[in-house]
């Protein structure tokens, strides 16, 4: 088996026993990008020299019998909202097109202290706002398995980074499926961790109450590696939650016995592909085939899930993207412009007599926010903006966002009484496999319906998991998605240990022309 087609925990075996070298693995992967990224665009920038020359320094120390961290020269590709310092992180927008951070996110620092050769930032709909990475404002995302389909969002270029054999390991953010659902989509494993388990302290926020980092890769335990590593409290977060973090790659090969999945009543009616059904089903059987016993139960209140998510989701972002205005850092628009655009509506209203649009256009202020951030965020960021602003204004906070936090509670409340009956819930990622590149980008509301079995997740704060089990007729993966009680990672794991275990689902990879 080739490096590029190696798991990280194999890579990572073959450099402690001396059978390749960081600088190799390293070279391999820029290979590969190099023959293929042009055409899939998973990556918007790629550190080729500082990645052969953080491998080479790794290769010095271990050669010399000095201390290697935890992932010991394994390449790690990076969704670009994660602040690193002088690097642009651009969150997929043209708002932060140049903006460079003086201080790295605590999973940066977290993957540079494991000894992580930080290869590139990989491509992401503009502010993680996006379910198939065509709302970036640097070019969309294809799938390896296909190039005229979407890879899945907001994560997409983290996942097709992995399903096309250019890393080995990469880091993404889950709001409500943005793992899950991209590595759905390209047949890879990624992990939406509880809330609080991973720092979000430097991730370029969305929706703050349902942000979280997640780890993807090609096994369970390359997961199981990347969230060791990661996983955590910080005192620079006080939403993390400080309690240890287990050996999951210690636990990972341990079999669940008698292990109880549910399946949600609610997840196996109208929308949902056949295929996609026949495949999540047939998961299941391979789960009773190992023991496991699998049961039907309620979740009444999962309908509601991406209507309160498309009311939450935007106020928060209402609200933290206020602070992009032009004036403090960021996109800035260009006064000389806006001056003669000025002048030549000036002359317009001076000719309609309306004083008072011709007062409004008199503060310089309010003109360089409209004009930046007209310019700055593209049509979903503002149209999410707009929902957020218009829900939490006077006279509808409370028919809106106080109500959706009403439902979100009972969301929870129905996850409590499922995992007092089973251990874990399956059900499918997505309804469908991936679509074609421009099929549903004029339609919103059939776009944000692709978070109807993942969004739920975020608003419970739940642990959850897409892993491979299955392919379409058309050749295209499906995703399985596990969801537990929270902060029971290891319990996920160890299931899609399992599953790998009796099934090759996560071994196949696309053929890239």
């Amino acid at each position: 088996m080739s490096l590029i087609e190696s798991t990280a925990t194999e890579l990572l075996g073959q450099l402690q026993s001396g059978r390749t070298t960081a600088v190799e693995i390293a070279a391999a992967c820029l290979k590969q990008i190099d023959r293929h990224d042009a055409k899939i665009k998973a990556f918007l920038r790629v550190d080729r020299d500082g990645a052969l020359a953080r491998a080479a320094e790794i290769d010095a120390r271990r050669k010399a019998g000095k201390p290697v961290g935890r992932l010991g020269g394994l390449p790690v590709a990076v969704k670009d909202l994660l602040c690193t310092k002088g690097q642009r992180t651009t969150c997929g927008s043209r708002m932060l097109e140049n903006f460079r951070p003086p201080y790295d996110a605590t999973v940066i620092a977290k993957l540079r202290a494991a000894d992580a050769v930080l290869i590139g930032r990989t491509n992401m709909d503009e502010f993680a706002m996006g379910g198939s990475n065509e709302n970036s404002a640097f070019g969309l995302t294809h799938n390896p398995w296909d190039l005229t389909r979407i890879p899945g969002g907001s994560s997409g270029g983290a996942a097709a980074s992995l399903a096309a054999s250019m890393v080995p390991l990469s880091v993404g953010s889950d709001t409500g499926g943005s793992v899950r659902q991209p590595a759905g989509f390209c047949g890879v494993l990624g992990m939406k961790p509880t809330y609080g388990r991973v720092s979000r302290y430097g991730l370029v926020a969305f929706a703050s109450s349902l942000d979280q980092i997640g780890p993807l890769g090609r096994s369970a335990e390359d997961i199981a590696l990347l969230l060791e590593v990661i996983a955590g409290g910080d005192p620079l977060d006080s939403t993390s939650v400080d309690r240890p973090v287990p050996k999951y790659t210690e636990s990972i090969a341990r079999p669940l016995e008698n292990l109880r999945i549910g399946l949600v009543r609610e997840h196996f009616g109208e929308g949902l592909d056949a295929e996609v059904e026949a495949a999540v089903r047939e998961a299941t059987r391979v789960y009773q085939s190992l023991g496991a016993t699998v049961s039907e139960l309620s979740m009444p209140h999962g309908k509601y899930a991406v209507a309160t998510y498309y009311i939450i989701a935007p106020c928060e972002a209402s609200s933290n993207l206020a602070r992009y205005d032009g004036a403090h850092y960021g996109h800035r628009t260009d006064e000389k412009a806006m001056a003669v655009e000025l002048a030549a509506q000036r002359k317009a209203l001076q000719q309609t007599g309306d004083s008072r649009k011709l007062e409004a256009l008199d503060n310089p202020l309010i003109r360089m926010y409209r004009r930046t951030r007209a310019e700055g965020f593209g049509a979903e960021v503002k149209r999410r903006i707009m929902i957020g602003t218009y829900a939490l204004s006077a006279g509808y906070y409370d028919a809106y966002y106080l109500k959706a936090l009403k439902v979100r509670r009972l969301i929870r409340q129905d996850y409590d009484r499922a995992f007092e009956q089973v251990d874990l819930i399956a059900g499918p990622v997505a309804p469908t496999p991936a679509f074609e590149i421009g099929e549903k980008v004029d339609d919103p509301l059939a776009m944000y319906l692709l978070d109807l079995y993942t969004a739920s997740a975020n608003l419970a704060g739940i642990a959850g998991m897409s892993i491979p089990c299955g392919l379409s007729t058309g050749g295209l993966p499906i995703g399985l998605q596990l969801q537990a009680p929270p902060f029971e990672e290891e319990r996920l794991l160890r299931a899609a240990h399992m599953f790998q275990q009796a099934t090759d689902w996560h071994t196949r990879r696309p053929e890239l022309s």
